[in-house]
């Protein structure tokens, strides 16, 4: 990484929080340029840098670069985390953040509704995570305020999926230990699915869920918890217990059932034929 982007030297280099190692070692990277590199319990190769030291245009082409370098390490994402802020004040800039990911080495639902000529509408890093594959319009988002607020303009348009990642519940509050923050985030969302409910109609489902769980009361800073929770929503479907599911690929299956479109791989759908 370094031979290929001339920066010379990193700094980090090893597991860390994202919070944490700005506040460790900002004051070093602002004097000698050189960025923030760590990693986490997930597959990925994190880049931070003050966007008042390093450009995020050169932030960005370090990202790419060590996409490339990741690709023979089957690295799942390489993330830009820039931040702002003063010495012993130094705060992520949420917007700012860029994921690059590895490309779905096979067509995903996304991609099959695409080919249907539906459209999917990504909200948040949805984009990102999928490297554009599959997403034919997209928004990108700074909160989780931001993309309830997108998500309720987009209902009333005309979309065949609206994926939506809200990301603060995880990262501002679940890695962060912040019980309270956790909460707060949480009533935000119930507020505005009092919205949302409102616009789901009987052609509808709604399903909510997580890729991860991260429990803001256990010790640490990476994903506590494996199962998550899934609700499935829609006018037209009877109240069940959906039980315990075999893998995430069911809400895949439930979206292709749904739409009406061929679907092929794994999981069950949630929702009869």
């Amino acid at each position: 990484f370094k031979n290929r982007t001339g920066c010379n030297e990193i700094l980090g280099n090893y597991p860390a929080s994202g919070t944490a190692i700005i506040q460790e070692l900002g004051d070093e990277h602002v004097k000698t340029g050189y960025p923030i590199v760590y990693t986490s319990a997930d597959s990925v190769f994190q880049i931070a840098c003050h966007i008042d030291v390093i450009p995020l245009e050169k932030l960005y082409e370090w990202c790419e670069v060590a996409r490339e370098i990741c690709n023979d390490y089957g690295i799942c994402r390489v993330i830009a985390r820039p931040f702002e802020g003063e010495s012993g004040n130094y705060k992520r800039i949420s917007k700012a953040r860029h994921d690059y990911s590895v490309t779905p080495p096979e067509p995903t639902v996304l991609n099959l509704i695409e080919q249907e000529g539906k459209s999917v509408l990504g909200i948040g890093k949805i984009k990102d995570i999928f490297v554009n594959s599959g997403v034919t319009d997209s928004i990108h988002t700074g909160s989780n305020k931001e993309g309830l607020e997108e998500t309720v303009k987009s209902l009333q348009a005309s979309h065949s999926l609206i994926f939506i990642n809200l990301v603060d519940t995880d990262m501002l509050f679940g890695h962060r230990n912040d019980v309270k923050g956790f909460a707060v985030a949480l009533k935000e969302v119930d507020d505005y699915l009092e919205k949302i409910l409102t616009l789901i109609t009987r052609d509808d489902i709604l399903i909510i869920t997580a890729d991860h769980g991260c429990d803001p009361t256990v010790p640490g800073t990476d994903h506590t918890r494996e199962m998550v929770p899934v609700l499935l929503y829609g006018p037209a479907l009877d109240a069940m217990d959906l039980g315990i599911r075999e893998t995430f690929a069911d809400v895949a299956a439930t979206v292709a059932r749904w739409l009406e479109v061929p679907y092929h791989g794994p999981g069950c759908p949630m929702i009869a034929g």
